[in-house]
């Protein structure tokens, strides 16, 4: 049978990052950055108040206490956004607002907290050093600096970056549109009733939302039935909107496993077997006209998730512009002992914790008591995958394995 390294590799050659393309802030919200982007203003522009207060020469409040204030004369008042030009000269001050510009010849401000919040004249109880809250020009940001680089997703704080330095739009490689698509005569919508052999569909919810959760844009088709000419027909319906097709069902080696059956009369798609469990049987290709790929994932609920994990989100993240990393994992320490067939190479789900006792690796790890690759509700309770190399089918508890940490939210 296949690796496993070996099938990732393969379903990467599918794929291209995607054309960037020129967006709107909001609507770049999500995507992945495809241009470095450099301030071509200083960030602040100019020299602003961080408080609320009077601007002073601090040298004139440099005395000043509690019990001897010192009195100053407000010759301004500069709320945020005053364009005017505004000075003071030693032995006078101006009120200013957060954010205002500050006035020619004022070295500090002083927090309308350390006064008596005077209007035409203002008593200060304490001394304020010289560049007290005050933001200087620059001292974020330097004109010709590159605040952001290529290859970045773009979340809220990127979109204030790019707002700041005045960027209405920017190039993106967009989310990739990925359609979701399950097989199967027992198949029924969640809601409706159920009749004898019939189940309710959730593979393509459950897949539909980790395209989601991997930053990108997800069509849910919902099912088709056990019939190659309607599956065919379906996907050619379905590759206007799809950058990356989806399925999952029909690719075993039974006598109904229609994806498989309708697929591999094309030649453009390949099933094989990957020397896993779950998840063994697995297909990849492309379909239509130029080319779209497509990658076909078993249909027990259990394998389609691990396999989505495995090999798509690499696919997700390559379209994206991306890095095409895998799971991220760490070595933990087994709380219950483990098996696994020879030859193949087992992920267990599984909660992953930090490690209570002493001299461990960091982190303990808990198998699921229900490992079938139909049992869907241990996936609920789960954060991990513990990995079983081939050649080992027993690890005591105790033992220390690799676990990969599944995403916990959006990307």
């Amino acid at each position: 049978m296949k690796s496993v390294e070996r099938h990732i590799a393969d379903v990467l050659e599918l794929v291209e990052p995607l054309d960037p393309i020129e967006l709107d802030l909001l609507r770049a919200h999500g995507a992945v950055l495809a241009e470095p982007v450099t301030s071509a203003v200083s960030l602040p522009a100019f020299d602003n108040s961080a408080m609320d207060g009077y601007a002073v020469v601090a040298d004139d409040v440099a005395a000043a206490a509690p019990d001897r204030p010192v009195t100053l004369p407000v010759v301004a008042d500069i709320p945020a956004g005053d364009p005017g030009a505004h000075a003071i000269r030693p032995g006078m001050c101006a009120r200013i607002m957060t954010g205002a510009p500050m006035p020619a010849g004022a070295t500090a401000v002083v927090p309308v907290e350390w006064t008596d919040a005077g209007v035409a004249r203002v008593a200060v109880h304490r001394p304020a050093r010289a560049g007290n809250a005050v933001r200087r020009a620059g001292e974020d940001v330097e004109a010709g600096t590159r605040v952001l680089r290529d290859g970045v997703r773009i979340g809220a704080a990127e979109l204030a970056v790019l707002a700041a330095v005045g960027r209405r739009a920017v190039r993106v490689r967009p989310r990739p549109r990925v359609v979701v698509l399950s097989t199967g005569a027992e198949l029924v919508e969640p809601g409706d009733p159920v009749g004898p052999g019939q189940i309710w569909e959730s593979n393509s919810y459950m897949l539909a939302a980790a395209v989601l959760d991997a930053g990108c844009v997800a069509y849910r088709h919902g099912f088709v039935a056990d019939d190659p000419a309607a599956v065919l027909g379906t996907l050619e319906d379905l590759l206007v909107r799809a950058d990356l097709v989806l399925t999952t069902g029909g690719v075993s080696m039974g006598a109904y496993d229609v994806v498989k059956e309708a697929l591999a009369r094309l030649g453009t798609v390949r099933f094989e077997k990957v020397a896993m469990q779950p998840g063994m049987p697995q297909g990849f290709g492309t379909v239509g006209e130029p080319g779209t790929p497509i990658i076909t994932l078993p249909g027990n609920p259990v394998s389609a998730f691990v396999s989505f994990h495995l090999f798509v989100l690499p696919v997700l993240r390559r379209l994206r512009g991306m890095p095409p990393e895998p799971l991220p994992s760490v070595p933990a320490r087994l709380l219950v002992p483990v098996s696994s067939p020879p030859g193949r190479r087992s992920y267990l789900r599984a909660v992953l914790d930090y490690d209570r006792g002493d001299g461990g690796p960091g982190y303990a790890v808990r198998p699921a008591v229900r490992q079938g690759s139909h049992q869907l509700s241990a996936l609920a309770e789960t954060n991990a995958l513990v990995v079983v190399p081939e050649e080992v089918t027993d690890v005591p508890a105790g033992g220390v394995v690799e676990v990969l940490q599944l995403p916990t939210g959006a990307a």
